[in-house]
């Protein structure tokens, strides 16, 4: 059941990055959504923790830096696929 939960957690995070990006991502495309919400979680957690003076500790953080780190993770991505496609046109 956590499992499911974090899945969750990880869908809807990332798709709430790709929403807030709307003018960049056309769609929700639910398998970056699952990417860049979990991947998100930790790399919020981990900015966080820098930001608070721990030391790269990784660990989940909540809403707020989940959705900072989705992102950060998302806006990558995009520009990593529209960097691909460029150079192969």
């Amino acid at each position: 059941m956590l499992i499911l939960g974090l899945l969750l957690f990880g869908m809807l995070v990332g798709a709430a990055a790709q929403l807030l990006l709307g003018a960049r991502v056309k769609g929700i495309n639910w398998t970056t959504a699952l990417v860049a919400g979990l991947l998100g979680s930790f790399v919020g957690g981990l900015l966080i923790s820098l930001l608070a003076g721990d030391g790269l500790e990784l660990r989940p953080s909540g809403i707020i830096g989940s959705i900072c780190g989705a992102l950060l993770v998302t806006l990558a991505w995009s520009w990593w696929q529209g960097r691909r496609t460029s150079t192969s046109a």
